[in-house]
């Protein structure tokens, strides 16, 4: 079991969308029980537990994200105490939340799990995390089982989401990067700089290279607004459904970046056992050194978009029916072993304490 010491003067009860990931399953209330703990987080207190005593602790978590300390102006509170835990030579675990990065200070003892940031320009000791989903599988399907689509010799390849190729919007999208941009350059706010690229009209940009192929089956679903502008709980399920139908019935399903530099729909489709046409735009993934992701995807690099059909079209041509079955079942056990909220810290903790 690893022992787990957080600073309670450095945690907010009622900012708990900026608590550290892993502290979510323990800070709960007592009549969570661990089997609801397994369940929707994939970790038990047979993996962590917390003390009180930080000379017992194996880890020590800073225990909201960069973002709410910078909102709450307590940046200076929180840097005290990674470098207190420095005079003890122990590293702290932190991280930094939503689509676009902060400003974090450059501390050596510091490790910042993130899902967004380009990889290429990050330091060293900022890691991959994943986006944490729950289960669709048991969730929308009442199933732990993979179902199997029927083998076709042009890969059918889906996409459920939003989209906008028009000129207009991508001025837009671009104008409101660059003013952040500027507002960060001249420390107007504590977020980080961000691509001048309006996201909507790339991924328009990726299908399209798709829907003109002759050689590959597109089954895309374009929102022109997020999750179809759906208001209601019924429109949200709606909306879910055709999200989760549009994995299921696909063998391959295109997982490119959205305002952030990181897919969750990347996590969503290898937890449905399913193959992602992953996009590389410098993107920074989980356990890069442990996974070959290249065995688990369709890797495209940005520079290769123009060559997407060759691209798919090798990779389907050189499995049989029964390869790309163990390619989706792997997929699904990666998922559940890996990179679950459970799954993904005992290896990386494992692997660095």
């Amino acid at each position: 079991m690893i022992k787990i010491y957080f600073p309670h003067k450095l945690y907010h009860s009622k900012f708990r969308g900026q608590l550290f990931p892993l502290l979510k399953p323990y800070i709960k209330g007592e009549e969570f029980t661990d089997q609801e703990r397994l369940a929707i987080y994939h970790v038990s207190v047979k993996d962590f537990f917390l003390v009180n005593n930080l000379q017992n602790a194996d880890i020590i978590i800073l225990p909201m994200s960069w973002n709410y300390y910078h909102r709450q102006k307590q940046i200076k509170n929180a840097v005290n105490f990674v470098n207190e835990m420095k005079l003890l030579n122990k590293n702290v675990y932190s991280f930094t939340s939503g689509d676009f990065g902060v400003k974090i200070p450059d501390l050596t003892n510091l490790i910042v799990f993130r899902q967004s940031g380009k990889r290429s320009k990050l330091p060293a000791n900022h890691i991959g995390i994943p986006s944490f989903i729950s289960d669709p599988l048991k969730d929308i399907y009442q199933t732990q089982e993979l179902s199997f689509n029927t083998y076709n010799t042009k890969p059918v390849i889906g996409f459920c989401g939003h989209t906008n190729s028009s000129k207009l919007k991508r001025i837009k999208e671009n104008s409101k990067n660059v003013l952040h941009n500027t507002k960060s350059l001249f420390n107007l706010h504590h977020h980080a700089p961000t691509t001048l690229q309006s996201t909507t009209y790339f991924r328009s940009k990726v299908l399209t290279k798709i829907k003109t192929s002759k050689r590959l089956e597109d089954r895309f679903i374009e929102r022109k607004k997020y999750r179809a502008g759906a208001t209601t709980t019924e429109e949200r399920q709606k909306t879910t459904l055709e999200f989760y139908d549009n994995i299921k019935n696909t063998d391959y399903t295109v997982c490119v970046r959205g305002a952030g530099n990181f897919s969750v729909r990347f996590y969503e489709t290898l937890a449905m056992g399913r193959i992602p046409v992953f996009i590389n735009t410098d993107c920074l993934l989980p356990l890069e050194d442990t996974i070959d992701w290249k065995k688990h995807v369709i890797w495209v690099e940005e520079n290769e978009i123009k060559d997407i059909e060759k691209i798919v079209l090798h990779f389907h041509n050189s499995h049989t029916l029964e390869e790309l079955k163990k390619i989706q079942q792997s997929n699904r056990k990666l998922w559940v072993e890996r990179l679950t909220l459970g799954g993904f810290f005992r290896i990386y903790v494992k692997q660095n304490t």
